[in-house]
C-alpha cells in the first residue's frame, strides 16, 4: 500500500475504512421514474465506486415536501427503501461502506414540485435563484414560512427517513445541512427572520440541527452519523453571509463536540470570498482546531492537495466530487499516480447510462 496519506486507513466510529478518499454526495437525477426511486443503473454506478474508503449517496430527499431537483432518489417510500436495499447490498458484497445523504431542499424548490403549492423555507424570502424542474430550470418564487409545529412535523421526516436508511441497508446517515438548503436556511439571518424558538440568537438558528441529530440517534448510534456544513457560502444558491455567519457555524461546530459523531463534513469556499472580510477562505484551517472529531473537507481537491490537507493536520478525509464521476477506480488510479479521466458536465444531471456508468475504470481503460 502506496504511503500516501489519502490511501492509510481511518478508524470512523466503529467501521473501519480502507482509506481516505470519500466519495462526495453528488445529484446525478437517474431516478427518472414515478417513484423516485434508486435503480439498477444506481445499482452499477455505486458498486463501480465502492473502492472509496466511504461512499457518501446522493442527497435523498427526506419528504415529498422536501424535493426540489428532478429525478432525485427519496427515502420516504417502500419504493425507495427496497430501491436503496439493492444499492447497500452490491456495495457490501464489493466490500464498501455507504452512508445516505437526508436532504430537505426548503426554498430551493418551485411549486412545480409541490401541485401548485409554494415550497416551505424558514421565513417568506425569495432567494431569487432558480430551480431544476421538468421545464427545465425556473425562477424561484417567495416560499411559504414554517410554523413552529411544522418545523417540528420536519424534524419527524428525518426521524423517519432514518428509520428508513437502517431498513436500506446503509451504514450510516449524513445530515445535509448545508449549500444553502432547509436547515443551512436556518442558520442564515437573510432567509431566517423568525422571531420563535427557531430565530434570531444562533442557539435559535441552530436548533433544528440539533433537534434532528437526536432524532436521528434513536436509529443510528452516533458514531455512524455525519453532518454536511458550508460556512462560508456566499452568494450561491441564494445565500447570502454576513457578520453573524462564521459565528454562527463556530457557535455549531463547537456545540458538535457534544457528540461521538462519525465526521464532520465541511466544504471550502464555493466560489471566491476574499473580498468579504468577515468570511473565512481556508475552511478547514480554520474549523480544524474547534472540533476534536474526524474531519472531512470537500470542494476542489486533487489528490496532490487531497494528501497535503490531511498531512498537515487540518483534515482527517477529503471527498471528491467530479473526480469520483469520471473515475470509478479514484484510490487506485491515486495509487498508481494513474491519469486521471475528465468527466462530462453536459451528462451531470440528466437520464441514462451515458456519463454515469461508462466511464472506463483503470484495467478496463488498458483493454479499450
Amino acid at each position: 500500500m502506496s504511503q500516501q496519506a489519502l490511501l492509510k486507513p481511518i478508524k470512523m466510529g466503529d467501521l473501519e475504512l480502507k482509506n481516505r478518499v470519500i466519495m462526495a454526495p453528488l445529484t446525478r437525477s437517474r431516478a427518472d421514474n414515478k417513484y423516485n426511486t434508486p435503480t439498477d443503473m444506481h445499482v452499477k454506478y455505486y458498486t463501480q465506486r465502492a473502492s472509496a474508503g466511504l461512499i457518501i449517496s446522493e442527497g435523498s430527499q427526506v419528504s415529498p415536501e422536501a424535493i426540489g431537483y428532478i429525478n432525485t432518489a427519496g427515502i420516504y417510500t417502500p419504493q425507495q427503501i427496497e430501491g436503496w436495499k439493492k444499492v447497500t447490498d452490491a456495495v457490501h458484497k464489493e466490500d464498501g461502506k455507504i452512508f445516505i445523504q437526508v436532504w430537505h431542499v426548503g426554498r430551493m424548490s418551485h411549486p412545480d414540485f409541490h401541485n401548485g403549492d409554494k415550497p416551505v423555507a424558514p421565513s417568506a424570502v425569495n432567494p431569487n435563484d432558480k430551480a431544476y424542474t421538468y421545464q427545465g430550470f425556473m425562477d424561484t418564487v417567495e416560499p411559504r414560512a414554517l410554523t413552529t409545529d411544522e418545523v417540528k412535523e420536519t424534524v419527524n421526516d428525518f426521524r423517519r427517513a432514518a428509520k428508513n436508511a437502517v431498513e436500506a441497508g446503509f451504514d450510516g446517515v449524513e445530515i445535509h445541512s448545508s449549500n444553502g438548503y432547509l436547515i443551512h436556511q436556518f442558520f442564515n439571518n437573510t432567509s431566517n427572520h423568525r422571531t420563535d424558538e427557531y430565530g434570531g440568537s444562533k442557539e435559535n438558528k441552530a436548533r433544528i440541527l440539533f433537534e434532528i441529530i437526536e432524532a436521528t440517534k434513536e436509529f443510528f448510534p452516533e458514531n455512524r452519523i455525519g453532518v454536511r456544513l458550508n460556512p462560508s457560502l456566499h452568494g450561491v444558491f441564494g445565500t447570502e453571509a454576513d457578520e453573524e455567519t462564521i459565528p454562527t457555524f463556530e457557535y455549531i461546530v463547537e456545540k458538535l463536540n457534544d457528540y461521538d459523531l462519525a465526521y464532520l463534513h465541511l466544504s471550502e469556499p464555493f466560489n471566491d470570498v476574499s473580498d468579504k472580510d468577515f468570511l473565512v477562505t481556508n475552511i478547514a484551517k480554520h474549523f480544524r482546531p474547534l472540533y476534536k472529531g474526524s474531519l472531512m473537507i470537500n470542494a476542489g481537491f486533487d489528490q496532490e492537495s487531497g494528501n497535503k490537507v490531511i498531512e498537515d493536520g487540518n483534515a482527517d478525509m477529503v471527498a471528491y466530487g467530479r473526480l469520483f464521476i469520471s473515475n470509478p477506480d479514484l484510490p487506485l488510479r491515486f495509487e498508481k499516480n494513474a491519469e486521471l479521466q475528465n468527466w462530462d458536465r453536459d451528462t451531470f444531471y440528466v437520464p441514462g447510462e451515458k456519463g454515469y456508468t461508462d466511464y472506463p475504470k483503470l484495467d478496463q481503460e488498458k483493454v479499450s
